[in-house]
């Protein structure tokens, strides 16, 4: 996974963390997260708040 797949990053974190309300949190700790996901293989830097906006979004409308 990369960055860009938002759809994919957030199923996985939505898998992993299906406790956490992704309305509430930081970008900083969504960034951490997705790092630590397993498949995911991109540089860290580069992502931005687009593409962290966009994994929000689709997290939120994976938990409904």
């Amino acid at each position: 996974m990369k960055w860009t797949d938002t759809l994919r990053v957030a199923e996985a974190l939505y898998d992993k963390f299906p406790d956490i309300d992704p309305e509430k949190i930081r970008f900083t700790d969504l960034h951490k997260w997705v790092l630590e996901l397993d498949g995911f293989e991109d540089e860290p830097n580069r992502s931005g708040e687009k593409i962290l906006e966009a994994i929000q979004a689709a997290w939120i409308e994976e938990a409904r």
